[in-house]
């Protein structure tokens, strides 16, 4: 899996009717790098990473990895790209374990990431329990997990701190420097000024 080198966003713009939710956003991301986009509620950074991950369409601007445009659907931007939005879904019928190894294999991850997965997120007592039996932080859990089954170069995060505990957000902030040391490039989205703090090489700021 060859390396993100650079993700290049240009004049990037979203509205929708005639509310105008992103106007001419502009960045680089690179390799080993994190960049935490940051703003007061209903700014647009929800909005901005869906466009990003390919989850949604922006009405104007380039989007490039290594100067090369993509889209969601893409097999190569797949095989790079993991993306933790806020609308994630889960199989109702599989349990976390068998959720998770499905998306590995689905992705082509190696089949230990999921064991290794489940523990650090604590989910190792409920990995035979369905998805709507857990708690909402246990959702979060999993949802986290799911990105970090996958192989990745580029990171997609939105509001990754959410729901977590103490002891999660610590582990997330040890997580997030995991993968910058791994050159993993990641963007995030975050209401928590520590995390950002702690983590983040540059912010990009949003605002209404």
């Amino acid at each position: 899996m060859s390396a993100v080198r650079t993700l290049k966003v240009e004049e990037l713009s979203r509205r929708y009717g005639e509310l105008v939710v992103l106007d001419g956003v502009s960045f680089t991301l690179h390799a080993g790098q994190i960049a935490a986009v940051v703003g007061p509620n209903g700014s647009g950074k929800t909005t901005l990473l869906r466009c990003v991950a390919g989850a949604d369409r922006p009405d104007a601007g380039v989007l490039t990895i290594d100067g090369r445009r993509y889209r969601e659907t893409d097999a190569w931007f797949r095989a790079i790209a993991a993306a933790v939005l806020d609308d994630i879904d889960f199989f109702p019928d599989l349990s976390v374990a068998e959720h998770l190894q499905v998306l590995a294999y689905a992705h082509g991850g190696p089949a230990g990431s999921v064991d290794e997965v489940v523990t650090e997120l604590g989910l190792a007592a409920v990995r035979d329990q369905l998805p709507v039996t857990l708690s909402s932080g246990q959702r979060r859990r999993l949802a986290l997990a799911s990105g970090f089954v996958r192989p990745r170069r580029l990171l997609i995060l939105d509001e990754p701190e959410q729901r977590l505990d103490s002891a999660g957000r610590e582990w997330l902030r040890e997580r997030l420097r995991q993968e910058q040391a791994a050159g993993t490039a990641v963007l995030l989205a975050s209401h928590d000024r520590s995390l950002v703090d702690a983590t983040a090489d540059t912010t990009i700021q949003v605002e209404v």
